[in-house]
């Protein structure tokens, strides 16, 4: 996993402090109901590249929580590793920093509808998940009357194994369809350590640049996690080659595995302002250390 491009799917190869160059794998996106729809979790529509986003070293899709209103700033979610100032360090957590940070937005067939633009940081890091959320100067429903696309709605509720997924990669322009092969206690890679991360049945190769790319539930349509490594070389815990460890502390090396970090944990933590309120009830994500 590596935030410069073109990303491969490793924590990259530098590894100097936080200037190391993370690449971490793809998710997938689909099209996802209008801000406040309340509608069934069913979704008929085939998995489409609407409302990913291209960023220079990664993937991203804009999107929303279940209780997300139009006028809400649009969100983006990527991964912590592919924020602008490098990879935070383990334990760091950043929350509500300026961005000027730039996307592109894809339509349906990955056609490129127009650049997006970020004025904050609303939350980033790599200690127990790997995920950023960067808000919009733009809402949800100035998005969907300029450029005709709704966003990506997160599920609220932990993903299921066996899960049938589409990950999408706005960098890469492709999709990648496999199902979710079970749930890891703690994917760790170099210094980093991700709980209850996603790992992928065989079928979803994703590559650098697909790092924060949205895994789709195929039923729903709905977010379930965000792509993020996959184990290269074969080796143990190192910088590009993820292990899994057990409750019980038991080491497991998984050559070529891929993995992504779930999201229904952010759902509970965002404001209608587009910010983080890490001190709500069952709001789960990290909090910035003393």
């Amino acid at each position: 996993m590596a935030p410069s491009a073109p990303m491969t799917s490793r924590l990259g190869r530098a590894a100097t402090g936080a200037a190391f160059a993370l690449v971490l794998a793809a998710a997938g996106a689909a099209p996802a109901a209008a801000a406040g729809d309340t509608r069934a979790a069913s979704h008929d529509a085939p998995v489409t590249f609407a409302a990913t986003v291209a960023l220079s070293n990664c993937s991203g899709s804009v999107v929303r929580t279940p209780q997300s209103r139009p006028d809400d700033p649009a969100l983006v979610l990527s991964n912590g590793h592919c924020i602008e100032s490098g990879f935070p360090q383990a334990g760091e957590v950043i929350v509500d920093q300026p961005s000027t940070r730039t996307f592109t937005l894809l339509d349906e067939k990955a056609g490129d509808l127009g650049t997006l633009r970020a004025d904050r940081i609303s939350y980033a890091t790599m200690t127990d998940t790997d995920v950023s959320l960067y808000r919009l100067t733009t809402s949800y429903r100035q998005i969907e009357r300029q450029y005709h696309v709704r966003p990506l709605l997160l599920d609220a509720r932990h993903p299921r194994k066996n899960t049938a997924i589409t990950v999408v990669s706005g960098y890469w322009k492709q999709q990648y369809r496999c199902a979710v092969d079970g749930f890891v206690n703690e994917v760790r890679e170099y210094w980093w350590t991700w709980k209850d991360s996603v790992r992928y049945t065989p079928g979803c190769g994703t590559i650098g640049g697909t790092s924060g790319s949205p895994v789709i539930d195929d039923r729903t349509g709905r977010v379930v996690a965000v792509n993020n490594t996959h184990n290269e070389d074969g080796e143990q815990c190192t910088l590009n080659n993820p292990c899994e460890v057990d409750r019980k502390g038991r080491v497991t090396v998984r050559p070529d595995a891929r993995y992504a970090q779930e999201t229904y944990g952010i759902v509970p933590c965002v404001r209608h302002d587009g910010t983080l309120d890490l001190g709500r009830k069952k709001c789960t994500l990290p909090e910035p250390q003393a």
